[in-house]
């Protein structure tokens, strides 16, 4: 059980954190508000530092802390390669998909495929997909881990804590935008890195150093299991003087729980649970192994990481804020560097809480976990938790609860800000072409509140789902694959054409939901009890195996497809593929269209729309100040004279821009 608890000082320390990370939100939003550009892309005014920090906050969320602590605390160090193949993709990011992100001019990726491929219906089913990804799987997982942490730590409802947490989070994305989230995500990602690096020291210290924490992660072993070295046995021929080994063979095991007396039949059932893998230092492991297995955390890992860091929304529309090419490239790099911490701050703290914590962390029985966390599958969700509340000090406890939810909040400010974007531009703009500047603020506002009302329709599913976090790498494995696909062959071929790459698509969504649907079809099945109804092949395949196979699916169907349709004409191909993303700048086809006026047509103009500048109430006006539209109310087609188009020209150009000269800075 866990005995720790939140004092005076514990929850000063966390309404410190809120005025400090709300300040920061409140003086970011007073910056960009009044253009779509400044709402969604920050301006496209955001230097290296805050950038890369967005990066990695966005991404740890508080599914990492509780998820990344509780595989280390199950099977050791080898969860870390996601990170580490992380900042590997990370740098296929910046040399090889930015590039032509940044070149096409796109503000969502749904866009960038409506541009390469023509047509609407690639950009509307990714858009969907995405919103569907967003929904079920990245705030449930937050939500789920967060539930957890705030449930162990405060012994309250996990309904009022969820609630405030999302309105908080809606609050910066709906007043200040991406700038407001980017700089959130700035100031908690320092809160994060030192909070969880003083609890990474302080639970290295308690067990004596590293060299004592990998001893005795292997004797952490919960007296659920240990109570198997105690039960008698019945002399037989086929045991001899066989003594039981943890870790040995499943037959070796069976023999032995077969000779125990009878009345001793029972207590040997958890003798092969919760034990530590023998090869949990390893962070490759063997090629039939069912937790990591190398070839799955070398190819199939490639796969899904390329489609989470080189195609997603979240992450990518950090990299499109950056001011220029250089500090976008500057973001990365100081995400990869931050993307080494994890490893330290929170899977060794995971492992050092199996060790601390082996009967409640480790438990290995289905009924006493079940009683512990309310889960019969284990229960080393609780890992994290237990480091925070049983070895920190008074006022240290809210600082990393303050984590958390620094965490949690950061991951939802950017999946917020994320989707309303996609649903703004990729599917209202499409409903309704001619919307103005205004309308399409309010609609992205309007599309945070329908997100945060969905996330708390769905917190009981993500209160009764035993293995959410199986299931969000699940999805990901069987959806991501053929999105990949479709961006890789999309960026690097310019034969690929729009048929080829939606066959692929729907093909690929068949397979892999009906992989999935047939794999849940089978459970669970919890330690100590054997599956009557073992299941197929197909579905004992690892899943990063199956993303292997069905990425390479994905590829022949686009090759083929492509390779028997017509090619595409070249506007689908100048500016948005690899090869052509160079190409000289032509204010005809790169700029957006202007109304160009003389300065005496301007100034008639703007003295027209102050005398039709409606006068509203003023709960109006403060609505109106609230979502960022005070100052754009006029619904006349915008004029420019000649000096402000060729403003406006040079800026689009230097923002479409991919060369780095050495004028730039990361200023």
């Amino acid at each position: 059980k866990i005995a720790g608890h939140l004092d005076g000082a514990d929850l000063g320390v966390l309404a410190a954190y809120f005025v400090l990370v709300f300040a920061v939100g409140i003086w970011s939003s007073c910056r960009n508000r009044g253009s779509v550009g400044g709402y969604f892309l920050a301006g496209r005014s955001m230097s290296w530092l805050p950038v890369g920090a967005s990066l990695f906050a966005s991404n740890i969320g508080s599914g990492h802390f509780v998820g990344l602590a509780g595989s280390g605390a199950a099977s050791g160090i080898s969860i870390a390669v996601f990170e580490f193949n992380a900042a590997f993709t990370l740098a296929f990011l910046g040399w090889l998909f930015l590039p032509v992100y940044i070149a096409s001019g796109i503000v969502t990726m749904p866009e960038y495929l409506r541009k390469r491929f023509g047509g609407q219906r690639i950009r509307v089913y990714l858009a969907i997909v995405a919103l569907f990804l967003y929904i079920f799987t990245k705030i449930s997982a937050d939500l789920y881990a967060g539930g957890v942490f705030i449930q162990q730590s405060m012994e309250i409802s996990m309904y009022p804590a969820v609630i405030m947490m999302l309105a908080i989070a809606a609050l910066f994305t709906i007043m200040g935008g991406l700038i407001a989230v980017i700089w959130t995500d700035f100031a908690q990602t320092i809160i994060m890195i030192a909070g969880a690096l003083y609890l990474s020291i302080r639970s290295f210290q308690v067990l004596g150093g590293f060299d004592s924490l990998v001893v005795n992660y292997f004797n952490a072993i919960p007296n659920t299991t240990r109570v198997y070295q105690s039960t008698s046995f019945r002399p037989s021929a086929a045991i001899g003087v066989y003594e039981p080994d943890l870790y040995g063979k499943t037959s070796d095991r069976d023999i032995i729980l077969l000779a125990a007396e009878p009345k001793d039949q029972g207590t040997g059932i958890y003798a092969e649970c919760s034990i530590p893998p023998s090869d949990a230092m390893n962070f490759f492991k063997a090629i039939e192994s069912t937790d990591l297995p190398w070839t799955g955390a070398i190819f199939g890992l490639t796969v899904n990481a390329t489609w989470y860091w080189c195609t997603d929304q979240v992450i990518v529309q950090r990299c499109l804020a950056a001011k220029n090419m250089v500090n976008a490239k500057g973001g990365i790099v100081f995400a990869i560097i931050l993307k080494i911490l994890p490893l330290w701050l929170m899977v060794m703290p995971g492992m050092a809480a199996r060790i601390l914590f082996a009967d409640t962390v480790a438990c290995g029985s289905a009924p006493l976990c079940a009683q512990i966390c309310g889960k019969v599958v284990g229960c080393t969700d609780i890992a994290y938790p237990s480091l925070v509340l049983n070895l920190l000090p008074s006022g240290a406890r809210g600082l990393m609860l303050a984590v958390m939810m620094a965490s949690l909040v950061s991951s939802l400010t950017s999946i917020f800000n994320s989707s309303s974007t996609i649903v703004t531009i990729d599917i209202w703009k499409l409903i309704r072409p001619r919307a103005r500047d205004a309308e399409i603020m309010i609609v992205g506002r309007v599309c945070v509140l329908v997100l945060v009302g969905i996330s708390l329709a769905w917190i009981p599913i993500v209160q009764l789902s035993d293995e959410l976090f199986d299931y969000i790498q699940a999805v990901t494995g069987y959806l991501a694959p053929p999105i990949c696909a479709t961006y890789v062959m999309g960026i690097f071929w310019k034969r690929t054409t729009e048929i080829a790459v939606f066959a692929a698509l729907v093909i690929g969504l068949v397979i892999g939901v009906t992989r999935f649907a047939w794999e849940i079809s089978y459970g669970s099945t919890p330690c100590g009890q054997i599956s009557s109804n073992p299941p197929h092949f197909l579905i004992t395949m690892h899943y990063l195996h199956f993303s292997i196979l069905l990425f390479g699916i994905s590829v022949i169907i686009i090759l083929c497809a492509s390779l028997m349709t017509r090619p595409l004409s070249p506007k689908h191909t100048r500016r948005l593929v690899f090869s052509d993303r160079h190409a000289a700048f032509d204010p005809k086809l790169d700029a957006p269209q202007l109304t160009i006026v003389s300065d005496e047509e301007k100034e008639v103009w703007m003295a027209e729309g102050e005398e039709l500048k409606p006068h509203y109430p003023w709960w109006r006006t403060g609505i109106n100040w609230l979502c960022g539209v005070e100052g754009m109310q006029d619904q006349r087609e915008p004029v420019f004279t000649a000096d402000e188009a060729a403003e406006l020209l040079e800026i689009t150009q230097a923002q479409m821009s991919t060369r780095e000269t050495r004028k730039e800075k990361f200023a």
